[in-house]
């Protein structure tokens, strides 16, 4: 009898240590889920100067899902692009020196943009220049399901259509230059191809204190047939350097074109 109780309570605290063993692990998964779950959410990066695109030689499932990074390289003409997504500080010495130069430029403007200023983009649009479209609200979007990529991308041609009268099709730009395989391939099968840059100005970094000289000085040291520039709207940087650029260029014999023209 006694080597019975014995068993007994030997398997009794057997199940007492191997369940409290489990309880153990269960609590610290859950630490662990909170965790990671109350993480703040991160920004996606921001693509530095000189930054390398998806390949354009790589075709997802047709010829839509390349990507553009560089115009016509056989030719001595580079391209300038203008994103907008918020304030237009260099909006208006944007199109005076576009004038001046005689160049048709490309603007990549989210939907939000354009509906706070609705009269800037159709000055944009009645002088001829291009439009194409930087999303809706300037989303991370391979953060977003297809579903949601194709809102963005139709919600801001709708409203740049009302607007203006013009289509942003068949180019996008992707916010913060965040984007993949997929994203490519949803933005493709509602009728856009990708255009990324060359190289980045970092005129953006005007906060932190990247001055006018340095993103003069980056553009024309990267200065070759076929150059995307990335340049913004937002910022006072590129309005105070853009016709001494642009005269800079075209001192070296190169033209300034359009996307449309140059690619």
């Amino acid at each position: 009898m006694k080597k019975k109780q014995l068993i007994l309570l030997i398997f009794t605290l057997l199940l007492l240590v191997s369940a409290s063993a489990s309880y153990v692990v269960f609590e610290k998964h859950l630490d662990t889920s909170n965790q990671f779950e109350t993480q703040p959410a991160q920004r996606p990066p921001i693509a530095a100067s000189m930054a390398t695109p998806l390949s354009a030689t790589t075709s997802i499932s047709s010829a839509d899902t390349t990507e553009i990074a560089h115009g016509d390289t056989t030719k001595k003409q580079v391209i300038f692009t203008f994103d907008g997504g918020g304030t237009i500080q260099s909006a208006n010495t944007i199109l005076q020196v576009l004038a001046k130069h005689h160049v048709k430029g490309t603007f990549f403007l989210t939907g939000k943009m354009v509906q706070a200023n609705p009269d800037l983009v159709r000055r944009v649009a009645s002088a001829g220049h291009e439009i194409f479209s930087h999303t809706f609200d300037h989303p991370d979007l391979t953060t977003l399901t297809d579903d949601q990529i194709t809102q963005e991308l139709n919600i801001m041609e709708g409203i740049l259509k009302t607007t203006a009268n013009v289509s942003p099709k068949p180019y996008f730009r992707a916010p913060y230059g965040a984007r993949n395989a997929r994203v490519l391939a949803v933005a493709a099968k509602d009728g856009y191809r990708s255009v990324y840059w060359t190289l980045d100005a970092l005129d953006w970094k005007e906060p932190q204190g990247e001055t006018a000289q340095q993103v003069k000085e980056r553009i024309l040291s990267h200065v070759a047939p076929g150059n995307i520039y990335l340049m913004h709207v937002g910022d006072s940087i590129t309005g105070s350097i853009l016709d001494d650029v642009f005269t800079t260029i075209e001192s070296k014999g190169y033209r300034i074109v359009s996307l449309t023209q140059g690619i």
